[in-house]
């Protein structure tokens, strides 16, 4: 598999991250303690893929790199904001966005380390 096909799979993959999270977590939206965190959860889960698809069309190597830190920090603030909701709902299965989230946010992480490493050399 090549960059451009890598780079497209990833792009898929938040897509469906993002629409998991919508159709999961959208159903709390009516209720007013959860309203804000959910509203808050949907804004960073679909911002990691929004970035990463904006790193990859980005007009230089710096604009790359910053929309994937974006990306990356996004991905982070899914996980934290899973784990609060986790808490809030524990009816609810969140495991699968959960574990998505890591995945994507270890993903970025991988792509920012190699970065670093490239600009040392």
């Amino acid at each position: 598999m090549n960059s451009t096909e890598m780079k497209h799979q990833l792009e898929d993959r938040t897509v469906t991250f993002s629409v998991n999270v919508v159709q999961t977590l959208g159903k709390y939206s009516d209720q007013p303690t959860l309203k804000p965190l959910v509203i808050q959860i949907i804004r960073s889960a679909t911002s990691i893929g929004a970035n990463y698809a904006e790193a990859n069309n980005g007009s230089s190597r710096a604009d790359f790199k910053n929309k994937l830190y974006i990306s990356k920090k996004e991905a982070a603030e899914t996980v934290y904001w899973l784990r609060v909701l986790k808490k809030l709902l524990p009816q609810e299965d969140l495991s699968y966005l959960f574990n998505e989230a890591t995945a994507l946010y270890l993903i970025l992480q991988k792509a920012t380390n190699t970065m670093k490493a490239q600009d040392n050399v």
